[in-house]
């Protein structure tokens, strides 16, 4: 039997805003002239918050009380409306973090997978829990919800990037790659960087050139996709009428009700195999 804990694990709070209340005058200065390019970009100012948030995050590595003044005095809203939109979204630390932001799926079918065994690994071999950073700050490791990569089951992600199909041995030589300063290649996606500079990128100021121009789609995605063309199906026309679109295929009905009463079938009785050799 398999015993599976979904939710937020409990050594993973989400602690108060903290840090330096304001930037000393040069930073803001330069921070200033980077909001301004972003906000530019909106018709309404207010609109800019989320990049403005990566912004200071890319300058402190961390959501601050600084941060978190700067955006709203650029957008005329309060300290307690940036914070309000800040803590709602996951991708905003309220800790310091380190160059990597080591993340473990844990969802569903990761787990079923084997992502938990990988998170307990890595807390294992880096010697910290999930929320924590290593000592030398080149790691943070998190325990993540899904990033719709499930057709690769377990994820590991790095700065948002993606390493598909991981085991615990796999992770470990991630996590020892990333902490002795060698370069790792994500499975897809772009260059792998570090998380103040993917902050900035994902505020809209990073080099064109540093990001990928094209993403491949991997071949896990594709198979649906394969199949349906195979059998020659294929989405609703868009300009087919509603009703004409939903009526029901007769021949799908009639299988259904043809076994609408049938009791579900029994448990298969070969069980899969036990996990690292323990009981099942």
């Amino acid at each position: 039997m398999i015993f599976l804990e979904l939710g937020q694990r409990p050594e993973e709070p989400g602690p108060p805003i903290s840090g330096s209340a304001s930037y000393e005058p040069d930073v803001a200065t330069r921070l200033g002239k980077d909001a301004a390019r972003i906000v530019a970009r909106y018709p309404q100012a207010r609109s800019a918050l989320l990049p403005l948030l990566h912004l200071v995050q890319s300058e402190d590595g961390c959501l601050t009380p600084a941060g978190i003044a700067f955006c709203a005095n650029q957008l005329g809203l309060t300290d307690a409306e940036v914070a309000a939109v800040a803590t709602f979204y996951s991708m905003y630390r309220r800790t310091p973090t380190g160059d990597y932001l080591v993340g473990v799926c844990t969802n569903t079918l990761c787990a079923v997978m084997g992502g938990d065994e990988i998170l307990d690994a890595l807390q294992d071999h880096l010697g910290v829990h999930a929320g924590q950073t290593t000592d030398d700050g080149r790691v943070t490791l998190e325990h993540i919800e899904c990033n719709a990569a499930c057709d690769y089951a377990p994820v590991v992600m790095v700065n948002w990037e993606f390493f598909d199909n991981q085991t615990p041995v796999s992770a470990r030589e991630l996590v020892d790659e990333l902490r002795a300063g060698r370069s790792v290649t994500p499975t897809r996606g772009a260059p792998l960087c570090t998380f103040r500079e993917t902050a900035r990128t994902l505020a809209g100021l990073s080099d064109p050139g540093a990001v990928a121009d094209s993403v491949a789609t991997g071949e896990a995605t594709l198979a649906g996709l394969r199949v349906a063309r195979a059998n020659g199906m294929s989405a609703p026309d868009p300009d087919t009428p509603n009703d004409a679109a939903t009526q029901p295929d007769p021949q799908l009905t009639e299988a259904a009700d043809s076994t609408r009463d049938e009791p579900a079938p029994a448990p298969e009785a070969a069980a899969p195999p036990p996990v690292n050799g323990s009981a099942p």
